[in-house]
């Protein structure tokens, strides 16, 4: 694939203006600055893995069940979301549960993000075996809508916002801006994941690997034979 390749360096932990983060978990010391697509300088990977599909789509969706971590670091910082633009484009709407590792363990937090704005962060739980599922509409041509919806707890979110975008890509990913993911057992597994309502598989997706570090990389796997499962595991 032709991904976005970012002159500037690897992206790593910030702390949001208070403004920015008027939704955020008290007491969370990060918040994670996720954003689009590029290839580190220090690491062999890109920052992003899982699948991406090309083209102006108007909605996006997955499910995932929050996986259960344990931090190797506090530097250790990841997260599973969907979202429309980013891969060739500089601009991401996107949703979906980061886990931070920053006070030594792993917080679950529900975001959402139009990047290059700061991510907001929900105040609602979201706990390891969780089930998630989040999805992205552009409902006009530079207004979206972000839900994501914690069904194991019953809690949903929608928030509604514009940005001036491209539309040219839609995706299924986990991210570490910091390179840097905690031991995940079992892998990241996606459902579900339909892109204008058309399941991944018949949308001509491209599989990207994410980085770890330069010691290992998550990989996506095969799609399912549904068209619409596939496991980020890392090697």
């Amino acid at each position: 694939m032709s991904g976005f390749v970012s002159s500037r360096p690897v992206r790593v932990l910030t702390v949001a203006a208070a403004a920015a983060a008027s939704l955020a978990v008290s007491g969370t010391a990060h918040a994670a600055v996720f954003g689009e697509h590029f290839h580190g300088h220090q690491f062999s990977g890109g920052n992003w893995g899982g699948y991406v599909s090309f083209g102006s789509f108007t909605t996006a969706t997955a499910s995932w069940t929050e996986p259960s971590v344990s931090c190797t670091s506090t530097n250790d910082l990841f997260a599973p979301w969907v979202g429309i633009d980013g891969d060739g484009s500089s601009t991401v709407e996107q949703t979906g549960v980061a886990t931070d590792c920053s006070s030594g363990r792993p917080v679950y937090q529900a975001w959402y993000e139009m990047y290059p704005a700061a991510p907001v962060y929900y105040s609602n739980s979201v706990s390891a075996g969780d089930h998630i599922t989040a999805t992205v509409t552009r409902t006009a041509t530079n207004t979206y809508r972000l839900d994501i919806s914690d069904t194991t707890k019953g809690w949903s979110k929608t928030i509604t916002k514009s940005l001036t975008s491209k539309h040219a890509s839609a995706e299924a990913i986990i991210e570490s801006p910091t390179d840097s993911y905690p031991s995940i057992s079992g892998g990241i597994k996606f459902t579900g994941v339909k892109f204008n309502g058309t399941n991944l598989a018949s949308t001509s997706p491209s599989g990207l690997n994410a980085d770890d570090k330069g010691s290992y990389t998550w990989s996506p796997g095969a799609i399912g034979s549904d068209g619409q499962s596939f496991t980020m595991t890392r090697h």
